[in-house]
């Protein structure tokens, strides 16, 4: 078991991290702060475990740069040290699953045979989703657990980010590559550290009070 955090220095992060604005072209994320976040994206949690998704991360200051058009001109998809390009896998299928299940026996050394009777739910979840026509729209809820838990890990390392539904998610499948594949952009998080005169940073956060959101019963 890991030495838990203490509440307190959780809280602290929670409270220093904020929507980033303007990020400083100059500072890099490290790479091993970067190793570690990609690890926290790849092991966010999915339902039935079948993790629904492929992570872009852009890097490259030219294709960051064409990416500022499809983002509203946003410079900071450009000035941010990392960017990351969240995408669903569209119509999820049995092959998916199986590529799950190889995996499973891969890591837990069990037999395929023995996870026939997940299959059979798996599968048949995704049957019955895709017959309600809710397929994709339960997929794409994944999404954003993953960027939950990509936003809240960096705040833990000290790392600046952005969530950006403000983008246009076909332009960025064009420019990213993703047209023709199974994979379409959901939403986007520039990752990096602020510049000293993001005037938001400073502003202190607006939350309804815990008893107007939270209920205990």
């Amino acid at each position: 078991m890991p030495t838990p955090l203490p509440p307190a220095q959780l809280l602290e992060s929670l409270h220093w991290r904020y929507a980033t604005q303007k990020f400083d072209p100059a500072k890099k994320i490290p790479e091993a702060s970067w190793h570690a976040l990609e690890q926290a994206l790849v092991l966010t949690p999915s339902s039935i475990g079948l993790q629904p998704w492929k992570f872009v991360v852009v890097t490259d200051p030219a294709m960051k740069a064409k990416l500022v058009p499809a983002s509203y001109g946003q410079q900071k998809t450009a000035d941010c040290s990392h960017f990351v390009v969240l995408s669903v896998r569209k119509d999820l299928d049995h092959e998916h699953v199986d590529r799950h299940i190889a995996r499973m026996v891969e890591i837990r050394g069990v037999t395929t045979e023995s996870l026939g009777k997940f299959r059979q739910m798996a599968t048949g979840n995704l049957d019955r989703a895709r017959t309600e026509g809710r397929l994709d729209h339960w997929q794409t809820h994944q999404v954003f657990i993953a960027l939950g838990q990509f936003m809240v890990s960096a705040a833990v390392l000290g790392i600046d980010t952005c969530p950006m539904e403000g983008i246009e998610p076909a332009k960025f499948d064009e420019i990213l590559g993703l047209v023709g594949t199974p994979y379409s952009t959901v939403v986007a998080c520039a990752a990096g550290y602020r510049l000293a005169d993001d005037k938001y940073a400073g502003v202190k956060k607006v939350r309804f009070k815990p008893e107007d959101v939270i209920v205990r019963i």
